[in-house]
Order: C-alpha cells, then sequence, then structure tokens
C-alpha cells in the first residue's frame, strides 16, 4: 500500500455560514469533519489545522500562525507534522468524499509517466479543487518557501498562487469534490445522502463510524438473510436474526469471513423453517 500522509484544514471564519463551526456541522448524522476523516483513514498520520474539537478516531492537532492567517499558513503548519513523501491536502467540508477518491488520487500521484507535482480533483463545473488533492510533500515545501522569500509571508495569499506553479494531474469527480460553503450547500448535501439510492450505504457507513467499526460484509446477503427470516419465520425475526449473526460472528473472532459463515448458517436454517411452513400449509410432510 501506498504511503501518505494527510493534511485537513479545519479552520477558518466560515462567514458564509454566518461564522458557524463548520467542520461540526452535520450531514447525515456526522460532523463534516468526521466524515473526511473517515475518507483518509488509510493515512500513516493525520495532521488536522485548526481548533481541537472532538474526533471519531485520534490525529495530530496543528495550528496556523497567526490563527485564521488563511490556506497557505494553515498548509505550512500542516507540513510540519508530515513526516510521509506523499500528501493529501483536503478541507474539512468534503461530505461526499470516499475511499476510493482518495485512492485514486495517491495513485495518480504514483504514476510515474506523468511526471506530475500533484493530483486534484475537478469538479462538475471543470474546476480544479487543490483542497481535494494529492501532492508531493518536496515540491509543496518548494513553493512555500519560494513564496515567503518573495512575499514576506504566507498568511493572507490564497492556494492557487501555490498550485498554479506546480505540474498536477487532473481527474474529473464531481461527486468528492462537492464542498459546503454555504447552508445551501448544506441543505444540498444532506438532501442528497437522505436520496434512496444513497440512503442505505450512508447509513450503514455512519453506523459503523459511530460504533468504531472497520468491517466490511456483504450487506446483500445480510438483506437476504432479513428478509428470509421475516418471510419464513415472522417479521421481528429480521433484525432478531442479523443482531445474532453479528454477535456470533463477533464470539468467532469477528471479520467478513465470521459474519459470512453465521448468516450462511442461520440462512440455511431459515430456508428449513420456511419449508417445513409450507409442508404444513400443503399438508405434506418435509
Amino acid at each position: 500500500m501506498t504511503v501518505f500522509d494527510a493534511v485537513v484544514l479545519a479552520g477558518g471564519a466560515a462567514r458564509r455560514l454566518g461564522g458557524a463551526d463548520k467542520p461540526a456541522v452535520r450531514v447525515g448524522g456526522r460532523a463534516l469533519l468526521d466524515r473526511v476523516l473517515g475518507a483518509c483513514a488509510g493515512a500513516g498520520r493525520t495532521v488536522v489545522v485548526g481548533p481541537r474539537r472532538p474526533t471519531v478516531r485520534p490525529v495530530t492537532w496543528a495550528l496556523e500562525a497567526p490563527p485564521g492567517g488563511g490556506p497557505l499558513a494553515g498548509l505550512a503548519a500542516g507540513l510540519r507534522e508530515v513526516r510521509a513523501e506523499r500528501v493529501l491536502l483536503l478541507s474539512a467540508d468534503l461530505p461526499f468524499l470516499e475511499t476510493g477518491a482518495v485512492r485514486g488520487l495517491v495513485a495518480a500521484l504514483d504514476d510515474g509517466g506523468t511526471g506530475a507535482e500533484g493530483a486534484v480533483l475537478v469538479d462538475g463545473d471543470g474546476r480544479e479543487q487543490p483542497l481535494v488533492a494529492a501532492y508531493w510533500a518536496e515540491a509543496l515545501r518548494r513553493e512555500l518557501g519560494l513564496l515567503v522569500a518573495e512575499h514576506g509571508t504566507l498568511v493572507g495569499l490564497p492556494l492557487r498562487m501555490l498550485t498554479s506553479e506546480l505540474s498536477l494531474t487532473r481527474l474529473p469527480h464531481a461527486g468528492a469534490s462537492f464542498d459546503c460553503d454555504t447552508w445551501e450547500d448544506i441543505s444540498e448535501a444532506r438532501s442528497r445522502i437522505r436520496d434512496d439510492r444513497h440512503v442505505l450505504d450512508e447509513w450503514i457507513s455512519a453506523v459503523k463510524a459511530e460504533l468504531g467499526i472497520e468491517l466490511d460484509v456483504d450487506r446483500a446477503g445480510l438483506l437476504d438473510l432479513a428478509r428470509d427470516a421475516a418471510h419464513g419465520v415472522a417479521r421481528p425475526a429480521a433484525p432478531l436474526t442479523t443482531f445474532l449473526v453479528g454477535y456470533a460472528a463477533a464470539l468467532r473472532g469477528g471479520g467478513p469471513e465470521a459474519v459470512a459463515e453465521a448468516a450462511r448458517v442461520a440462512g440455511a436454517l431459515a430456508e428449513r423453517w420456511a419449508a417445513e411452513a409450507e409442508a404444513e400449509t400443503d399438508g405434506k410432510p418435509s
């Protein structure tokens, strides 16, 4: 697995949100910052630049000098805590960022044929999003040093003064690059999450994050088991059966294989139960 660190910029005044603590605003029941931290969980070290706040997993905290000094000052503070050669740079307001997009950015950076110093996501309007990107740390440090030499400070300088000097690979991804600058953006994100096409995935991701579970299981298989238990036994059997499957898997050490085996055994039982009921209805021995 490619080694990379992550820097998440979680400061700023959020003026367009009326000064609200934007990283703590909840979308789908989870703070925006926690959603971003979940997407970059594969980082060797995650540095959050901004005021300390509760998070779902441990991070390294940093603070730009002076506080509120802007994205380049925040980046410089974060880079001081970075150890890896590759750096994932993110804002803390990306409700739809997922691990797949993160892996894509890091992989694009590692593509030796491009010679790129960074890989950035591009939104639906074709605009580069430099705060949803992966960079070589050496290139970032070089350009920060040049900006300080030229301007005497990083405070208040826009991030694009740095990224415009880098060779970048552009990756279109309208969903992952969606950020929340206004309350209208927050409302749109909340509405998207409750869409029928996404709500189950979002709910499962939220529950796993809240419970501290990093386990991918066969969701379709579990839903089939719940359906069979509900139809073949009784409707309340569905949630109780899936709970017991999870409990049994935990007793066997956990992991996808343990869940799959427990679901297989319970599923076979549900089929036998349903077959008996059908046989009794037809008046035939089973």
